[in-house]
């Protein structure tokens, strides 16, 4: 029975809440609700029970959904405490949940190193992606164009175009926001393109071979 009048009074604050982010008085909602002022202030107080059709009318003029308005508060942790992950010259810290952000990732990216970046390392997907430098200066390979982005500035760019980045003369750190695809391009698949040292070393090692006369 707690957690009923808990939920009803959770409703009540969300519908108030929605609405005064809208900017919009009472007069303004119940228009759109098909409900007098004087009602939409008694259910907004806790003065009047909230009817099914009513709250339906009220979820559809706040452009929420019945299931978003009703939905029960839980006891989840609200801390986000991310875990670092390792690759070659990078280390990444998620510092978003999965519930969160309508599928977006928001990262921290640490690049210990500068990379010679390599053809095969540059991405392209759909969609815009964005960053912050928190330290250091990073490098964006974008398109034929090479961009130095500094400490307190910012890019956003289409990811259509190809591109990759990393640190420029030291390490830089980045907090970045990327769309589904663009996690999988720059977190998971990072340092899958880039040729081992030891396989380029024998490949010049054989085409020098090559040349000599026999």
């Amino acid at each position: 029975m707690t957690q009923e009048i808990a939920l009803d009074a959770m409703v009540r604050q969300r519908i108030r809440g929605l609405r005064l982010a809208r900017g919009w008085s009472l007069d303004s909602l119940a228009a759109r609700c098909y409900l007098s002022p004087s009602t939409l202030s008694r259910i907004e107080t806790g003065h009047r029970r909230i009817a099914l059709d009513q709250l339906v009318s009220i979820a559809r003029a706040l452009e929420t959904t019945l299931d978003q308005l009703v939905e029960p508060t839980d006891d989840e942790d609200v801390v986000i405490r991310p875990q670092p992950s390792h690759a070659p010259g990078v280390t990444t810290w998620i510092l978003s949940g999965e519930r969160g952000l309508n599928g977006v990732t928001v990262a921290k990216m640490r690049f210990t190193a500068e990379e010679n970046f390599w053809p095969e390392q540059l991405h392209v997907h759909p969609g815009r992606e964005w960053f912050t430098v928190m330290s250091g200066v990073i490098r964006l390979l974008l398109g034929e164009r090479t961009i130095l982005i500094h400490e307190g500035n910012a890019a956003e760019f289409s990811t259509m175009v190809p591109h990759v980045f990393g640190a420029h003369e030291g390490e830089a750190e980045i907090l970045s926001i990327f769309d589904r695809s663009g996690e999988r391009a720059h977190l998971h698949n990072r340092s899958s393109a880039q040729p081992a040292a030891t396989e380029t070393k024998e490949q010049d090692e054989a085409t020098a071979a090559d040349d000599l006369p026999h």
